[in-house]
């Protein structure tokens, strides 16, 4: 075993960044900790970093591209069978399961920030594009802003449950790596990393795109 460098610093800071955000758009709409106002602006950060995130998947380190961890049913399927052997599978970043977490937890974040923009209470607080779409749409939008909320915390947990498991039971410590960037692991060939310019980039390109689009809505 050797101590190698797994994730690099955007995809870890866009995970606690989310993570935070995903924490204080709780706080805000369901407790009203510092107002709706707070809550949309959380809700337009989050939508920046998801689409950071996708462009990252593309452009990105090795370890946080699509290609690297997203695989096949028989992919996952014999990950599953290797973690009930003797012999369990250890992966380098993500691992075939948690591949298609990732994608699940990024699209159910994807769908509150997007819906999010559309739907209204009913009463003093819209969405920024809530008037430039018919009602019957603010309604869906409304309707799936709620159901998906209860989805994503679901999702959430089962996440939380996940990472402690295989701390526990396989003493595999997904946290730390996430946190500090590096993991014990086999010897094996340098990962390759993207330029954090490239990663300092393609943010603020998000974050003006969103920018934008809200400031035309308002």
């Amino acid at each position: 075993m050797q101590t190698q460098r797994v994730w690099d610093l955007p995809t870890r800071v866009f995970h606690g960044a989310l993570a935070l955000l995903i924490a204080l758009q709780y706080a805000t709409g369901e407790f009203g900790l510092l107002g709706m106002r707070w809550h949309f602006r959380f809700g337009y950060a989050t939508l920046a970093l998801i689409g950071f995130r996708v462009l990252w998947g593309f452009f990105g380190s090795q370890t946080s591209r699509f290609r690297d961890f997203v695989r096949g049913p028989r992919t996952v399927l014999r990950y599953l069978r290797a973690q009930m052997s003797t012999n369990p599978q250890r992966s380098i970043g993500h691992n075939p399961l948690g591949g298609w977490s990732v994608l699940a937890l990024l699209t159910s974040v994807a769908v509150q920030a997007v819906s999010g923009l559309f739907a209204s209470d009913g009463i003093d607080t819209d969405g920024p594009f809530a008037a430039h779409v018919s009602d019957s749409t603010v309604k869906l939008m409304t309707r799936v802003h709620h159901w998906n909320e209860n989805l994503l915390l679901i999702l959430i947990g089962l996440h939380i449950v996940a990472v402690l498991l295989y701390l526990l039971i396989e003493h595999d410590n997904l946290i730390a790596p996430m946190i500090t960037g590096v993991k014990r692991v086999m010897p094996t060939r340098e990962l390759r990393f993207a330029n954090i310019w490239l990663a300092i980039a393609l943010f603020v390109l998000c974050a003006a795109l969103v920018a934008t689009l809200v400031g035309l809505a308002v």
